[in-house]
């Protein structure tokens, strides 16, 4: 299980991995939403299952 350090360096460490270019980036920032919801605990409204709205 990761601990919140390793969940935000990971998010750090795609962040510096964006190059500005919406299409390219598209992957690192799917990659940064899921992390972060994991982060949060967050998972889509009306959903009893952990991020089946979203795939995440």
């Amino acid at each position: 299980m990761q601990t919140e350090t390793t969940i935000q360096e990971e998010i750090d460490k795609l962040n510096g991995q964006l190059t500005g270019d919406m299409f390219s980036d598209m992957d690192i920032k799917d990659q940064i939403h899921n992390l972060e919801m994991k982060l949060k605990g967050v998972k889509p409204m009306d959903s009893h299952f952990d991020c089946v709205g979203c795939g995440s």
